[in-house]
């Protein structure tokens, strides 16, 4: 009869104490709001870069952008400019041999040794939630364009990615289970731009180090897209090693993005 007691008072003790945590990370959830600044690191990818230069513009959009977004009453501000334009620095790192960087399309025309010019930006971020996901898991959808121009500035293409990331929902805090979903899909985008474009018309011809060109018969105002199956990760190990397949990756159609997701505010 006291060991069943003792059983009692353990199993109501440890529900109050659930209970406790789950009403402290709502509180401290609701005073303040939650800032992130997510940073991702990407491990040594197993490829080699593409024999060229290639110039990287970071324009003001990019290093800038912030997402800011009220759910279930919690202010969420995520600040996506500073780890993308680490996350890009490192990407265009691996994959070419030789990399400039510019803060505007200008200043990148004026170098002459480049044979190609790179403008990334952020077209959506969005996100659930543990309460939309029934208390499971966070997720998260970061969708890119990459505006590609030749040597001289002409528009030649535009690359679209999409990165997908989840974490499971545990600890007191809503903010990292976020940022750790964020990262995962910052680094599912980085890891199909490594593997698939060179795989692209644009990127075999880098791979010759020609100087890219505008063919009308080819241009458009929004390019191929760079898609793959999501990366699986588990959420407590390290990124996988990415490493280039031997012939160029099929690309589906783009998976949907995350459900109830709202839509994001960007600011300077």
């Amino acid at each position: 009869m006291r060991a069943e007691r003792r059983h009692v008072r353990r199993h109501e003790t440890l529900a109050a104490a659930r209970w406790l945590t789950a009403s402290l990370a709502l509180t401290l959830a609701g005073c303040g709001g939650i800032n992130l600044r997510p940073d991702a690191s990407l491990p040594p990818p197993l490829m080699q870069p593409l024999p060229t230069s290639v110039a990287l513009v970071l324009p003001a959009e990019l290093r800038n952008y912030v997402h800011k977004e009220t759910r279930w009453g919690t202010d969420w501000k995520i600040e996506l400019g500073p780890g993308h334009m680490h996350l890009y620095r490192e990407v265009f790192k691996d994959s070419f041999r030789q990399v400039s960087e510019f803060k505007d399309l200008a200043a990148a025309q004026a170098d002459d040794k480049v044979k190609a010019i790179f403008e990334p930006t952020i077209d959506q971020y969005s996100f659930v939630t543990d309460r939309d996901t029934g208390g499971r898991y966070f997720a998260v959808t970061v969708r890119y364009r990459i505006n590609l121009y030749t040597p001289h500035g002409d528009k030649l293409d535009t690359l679209t990615l999409t990165g997908y990331g989840s974490a499971l929902a545990k600890g007191m805090s809503n903010g990292r289970p976020l940022e750790r979903a964020t990262l995962a899909a910052m680094r599912d985008a980085a890891a199909k731009f490594l593997v698939q474009f060179p795989g692209q018309p644009p990127g075999q011809a880098l791979a010759r180090d020609e100087a890219l060109t505008v063919q009308p018969s080819v241009a458009s105002a929004d390019g191929p897209q760079i898609e793959a199956v999501p990366i699986q990760e588990n959420p407590d190990a390290d990124p996988p090693q990415v490493q280039l397949p031997a012939a160029p990756a099929v690309i589906p159609a783009p998976a949907p993005a995350v459900p109830g997701a709202t839509p994001p505010q960007s600011g300077a």
